[in-house]
């Protein structure tokens, strides 16, 4: 179970839309949402048993995408190349994020 703080820190969502989010998906029945019972302040998530089946479907689509990407067989070469524009699509985002979101490793 996680705090709805702890959603933004992770870096799952940005703080101005958590709240929104986590409305329409408990709205939809894929989150419970609880209070925590030390501090009102703080609302605390998990998945609920229609999530939780979401979650396993959608981990089984992206298994059966990482397959056949390896069906694909890139050459190590290409492989490098596109591990090398995604870091720097990462440190690009970041920086955009502003220093308040950067990534203590990847300063």
């Amino acid at each position: 179970m996680l705090s709805v703080g702890d959603l933004t820190l992770r870096d799952v969502y940005i703080g101005s839309n958590v709240s929104y989010h986590i409305k329409r998906m408990v709205k939809n029945g894929y989150l419970i949402q609880e209070r925590s019972l030390h501090d009102r302040r703080v609302s605390h998530v998990r998945a609920s048993e229609k999530g939780g089946m979401l979650q396993e479907e959608l981990t089984k689509a992206h298994q059966r995408r990482i397959e056949l990407l390896s069906e694909v067989a890139l050459s190590s070469e290409e492989l490098q190349a596109a591990i090398s524009v995604l870091r720097f699509l990462d440190r690009f985002w970041i920086d955009v994020a502003g220093p308040r979101r950067r990534s203590p490793s990847l300063v």
